[in-house]
């Protein structure tokens, strides 16, 4: 008689060898009840804690992915320090906007679909197929989306084909765009995108991008009741990473602080921001 593989303490013989590069389709075949848009939930919308406002910009050399801090319920906010931007391998991340437990548990299912492919072939995938690897999660998602836990992210990485950053950008149904210079996501989008509109340029320094993504987390904070601003007293400033040919790295707090406050500092002079020029 063949022994259990839980009696024995082995893992499966499948478990060993996966038929399959993708961690998703590995999980869908031996424990389909784990992936998020599998789980039965019950009727009506479901009230649960929204991240809100993600923004990117990119610049000569690399891509910026920054968030505010602010979760909300309703009109209530739920979290002021919740972390919204993630690296998804050494040279992606990803910012979430939406169902806060719902996103991070996304981003996590994320990484380990990039980390199960890299071990599996021997070779990361492109930029461009990580993109599509994350539209395929978010597209699994529909159902729970229908019932109003979306999870609408912005994917933002180095290209080491075309050596530069881009950004992706994405609908609840899993629909990918690729936007060019900048974008943002999330209930505070709108201003932060007109924000960067009128301050953004295509020979930014990696500085200058890091000023314009909290510039744009700013005036999202401004209109939005739902983003945070940064926050003085408690010490919560915005999350920013940069992801260049070296690689993702997040800036540190006494960085973001200090980016933070200088922004600040500017706005008791001019409240509504920089001025762009008119021609």
């Amino acid at each position: 008689m063949e022994a259990n593989p839980r009696s024995t303490g082995r893992l499966p013989a499948a478990f060993l060898t996966p038929g399959s590069s993708s961690f998703m389709d590995f999980l869908a075949d031996h424990s389909p009840e784990m992936l998020p848009g599998n789980r039965k939930l019950p009727e009506g919308i479901i009230e649960a804690p929204h991240g809100t406002t993600i923004v990117a910009a990119t610049f000569p050399g690399g891509v910026v992915l920054a968030g505010d801090r602010r979760a909300t319920m309703g009109n209530m906010i739920a979290q002021r320090d919740i972390e919204k931007v993630f690296p998804a391998d050494e040279y992606s991340a990803v910012g979430i906007a939406g169902t806060a437990g719902l996103a991070v548990e996304m981003v996590k299912l994320f990484q380990l679909e990039l980390e199960h492919f890299e071990k599996v072939e021997g070779a990361t995938l492109s930029l461009e197929g990580k993109a599509n690897r994350l539209s395929t999660m978010i597209r699994g998602n529909l159902g729970m989306a229908m019932q109003g836990l979306a999870v609408v992210p912005l994917f933002a990485g180095w290209d080491e084909g075309k050596e530069k950053g881009r950004i992706f950008s994405y609908d609840v149904t899993g629909g990918r765009s690729e936007e060019h210079g900048f974008a943002s996501t999330g209930s505070g989008s709108i201003f932060a995108r007109g924000s960067m509109k009128k301050l953004y340029r295509a020979d930014l320094t990696e500085e200058q991008a890091t000023t314009l993504v909290v510039q744009a987390l700013y005036d999202a904070a401004d209109d939005d009741s739902a983003t945070g601003g940064p926050d003085m007293a408690r010490r919560i400033f915005p999350i920013v990473t940069v992801i260049t040919e070296e690689g993702f790295r997040r800036l540190s707090e006494a960085e973001s602080s200090a980016l933070a406050r200088s922004v600040t500092e500017r706005r008791l002079e001019q409240p509504d921001g920089p001025r762009a020029a008119l021609l």
